[in-house]
Parts: C-alpha cells; structure tokens; sequence
C-alpha cells in the first residue's frame, strides 16, 4: 500500500495513507504504556488517557467530546501495555478539526483535581466490572504471573489503591518522562494529497516542543514456569496455558503468528476448536494468542469448561501439542495454513482504521511499513522445517505455565 512520511524538527512523524473513500480516519500513537509506570503507579497510563478528554487550555469537557460528535464523527482511545492512541474517523472536510483535536488533547490537558476525582471513581468501576468477567480478568493475573517482578505485568487498568493514590504530579511527571515526541506519529488514510496532511499536521504539531528523554524499558525474566489455582465464587472453570516467547523484532515471529492461527486462531476451523469443541463438546471458547511485544512475546492457550470437564480439557490439549511436536505440517497442510492466514490479513485490510494504527505502530516499532506484498513473501517463505522448529520450543509442555480460576467447592 502506497505511503509517504514526513518528520517534523520536533521528531514528530506524520504518516499519510491516500484513500479514494468520503471517510478519513486518523490517530495519534505515543510509545509509552502501563510497562512504562514506576513500582506503585500501575494504571497510571491509562489513567492520563481518560484525563486527556476532561479539560484543556481552551476547551471544556463537553466541548472536546462534541467538537467531532458534532459532526458525526468517531474519537476514542486506547491504552495497551506498550502504546496510548488516541483515533478517529470522520468525513473528508474535517481532517483539520481533528489534527486540531489530537493536539489540544495530548499536549495542552490540564488535568484538574476534580475531573481526576470524578474519573478515578470511572476507572475503579471499570476494575470492578473487569473483575466480575474471569474470561477477561484472567488474562491479566496471567500476565501478572508470566512477567512476575517486571511492570509488564501490571493490570493496564491498575488496582484500587494504585488509582487512589494518583496525584496531579504523577500525572504531569509520567507525561513528561513519556510522551517522547520522536516517539509519536501521527497517521492520516484519506482522500488528500501528501502535501496537504504534511501542511496541516505541521500547522498542528510543528510548534510541540521537542521532548526527547531516553526510553528505558527492563526486558523481563523468564521464570520458573508454575501451575497455580485460584478459587472464585464462578460457575466455570477458566484456564490459560502460556509461556514467554519471540518478540517483535525476531524472525520466528512470522512462524508462530502462521502457526497459532493454525492450531487455535481466528475461525472455526483451527485446530483446536475442531478437536476440543467440535469434537468432544467440552469447550465453548478455545483459542490460542500470539502478541509480539518490543522485547518478548506471549503465548498462550485459553479455555472456559465446567470444572469436571477441566482435566479432560487439558488432557486434549496436550494431546493436539504433542501430535504438533511429533509430526509438525506437511507440505500440504502448510499451503493451506499460509492461504488462510494470508486471507484473513487481506481481509483484515478493509478495516481502515485497523490499518492506519497498525501501520503507525509498524513505523514506531521498525521505523518501516511492509507492504502487503512482503508481509505475504514472508509467510509464503516460512518452511515446514521452521514450523517443526518453532512447534518444539514454543509448545514444549514443561514450559508452559498453567493458570486456572476454578468454582468454589459447595
């Protein structure tokens, strides 16, 4: 897909995708997330990405929340363990509106105790709603568990007594040390000449003060893998496999992204939905995930069954590993894996706001934008030996940790 990028004096990168659509959609990506906070401070991230939409130098809440409503379009935002986007999409007219926007929000909030007051109480919500969901809650104790000792596993959302302690200079410091401006693009598909997005962000973004600190981040741990229990007042039990693996940056990431979508991915037909819910009826979400992170990665396998069904699960499921280990795909069985996977990201390329942030996060992350073209290359190049490869050391039993939320005995 055809881009072009331009850098701003500040470090600031704007990156334009042209599109023949009515519809534009933008973002603004920072490199900085909850692995980013200091020992005590989890959800803090997250928390200045609520506070951006509470009040700036010149606008009221409810004048940022309707300055694109207004005119039917889309804002929200995100916060992930290594990112905070904030995106949008809109009609074509109004892409100056929303670069206007993206500014007044990241770099002029001014993050007044009261609306802090009002959206703590907002997050601690959400935590306890969180909590009442263990297919959602139990990734995060996952986590917690898989990067022990290291802000990777921190609840994105934080803990109650972590939000409760936040102060207007946790705020303003963490915003300081983070929001790097060689560190953020922002990233426009639409309907415009690259000249005009290059003039229009410069008119937003050109007078940011440059803000450059070095990003320090502590690569974790791999632990002694642990099979741990916790007894909650659910229904069902609830159970992720999982281990540490390829970052982001690793060749093998290709390999086990073709691979999990193979064995437990998106669709009906993976691997283990086949053999875990469509043959035995004993789960009905199975799934396995990859997500490649800037210096590790996680794997993992999860599953909700009732409690008596647990052990039968988790015996198929180490059933299906070892089948994979022992006898890794055939040529055959390869081509139709890479056809499916290449379909669904093909696929996956009409969701253009999907698009946009993914390429902005490729240009953070590797300073480059594949095209559709070698992305395919790459899995088209992926070899049976290196599938067999990645098998054996990514789904090697006696490393997996093995994390369950189990009914309380009656």
């Amino acid at each position: 897909m055809e881009y072009n990028v331009h850098t701003l004096p500040n470090g600031i990168r704007l990156l334009h995708v042209p599109s023949a659509s009515a519809i534009s959609h933008a973002c603004i990506i920072i490199n900085t997330g909850s692995r980013d906070e200091t020992e005590n401070k989890a959800g803090l991230a997250h928390f200045i990405e609520h506070l951006i939409f509470k009040r700036t130098e010149k606008r009221s809440t409810n004048q940022i929340l309707n300055r694109l409503e207004s005119v039917g379009a889309d804002l929200n935002a995100y916060t992930t363990k290594e990112y905070t986007c904030v995106h949008a999409s809109f009609l074509n007219p109004y892409l100056d509106r929303t670069l206007d926007l993206f500014n007044d929000i990241i770099f002029h909030s001014t993050f007044p105790e009261d609306e802090m007051d009002k959206e703590k109480s907002v997050i601690l919500d959400e935590i306890a709603s969180y909590l009442d969901q263990p297919e959602e809650a139990i990734n995060d104790d996952f986590e917690d568990l898989l990067f022990a000792g290291n802000p990777l596993g921190n609840n994105i959302l934080g803990t109650t007594d972590s939000v409760q302690s936040f102060t207007r200079e946790d705020v303003i410091n963490f915003r300081k040390a983070n929001y790097r401006t060689n560190e953020i693009v922002v990233a426009v598909i639409g309907n415009y000449s690259f000249n005009s997005v290059v003039k229009k962000g410069t008119k937003h973004f050109g007078d940011v003060e440059e803000n450059t600190p070095t990003l320090h981040r502590i690569k974790p741990a791999i632990l002694k893998p642990t099979t741990t229990t916790i007894y909650k007042p659910i229904m069902q039990a609830h159970c992720i496999l999982g281990t540490q693996t390829y970052s982001a940056h690793q060749n093998e990431k290709v390999g086990l992204m073709l691979l999990n979508n193979y064995f437990g991915g998106n669709g009906m037909s993976s691997v283990l939905n086949l053999q875990i819910r469509e043959k035995y009826g004993i789960a009905y979400t199975i799934e396995s995930n990859f997500s490649p992170l800037s210096d590790t990665g996680i794997f993992s396998i999860y599953f909700g069954t009732d409690k008596e069904k647990q052990a039968k699960a988790l015996s198929l499921i180490f059933k299906e590993i070892k089948k994979l280990r022992k006898k890794p795909l055939n040529d055959l069985q390869l081509l139709k894996a890479k056809n499916k996977f290449i379909g669904q990201i093909a696929l996956g390329e009409e969701n253009r706001i999907g698009l946009i942030i993914s390429m902005a996060k490729s240009l953070i992350d590797h300073n480059k934008i594949d095209s559709l073209e070698t992305v395919f290359n790459k899995i088209n190049n992926v070899t049976t030996q290196e599938i067999a490869q990645i098998a054996d050391d990514v789904l090697a039993i006696e490393k997996l940790n093995i994390f369950t939320f189990s009914p309380i005995a009656e």
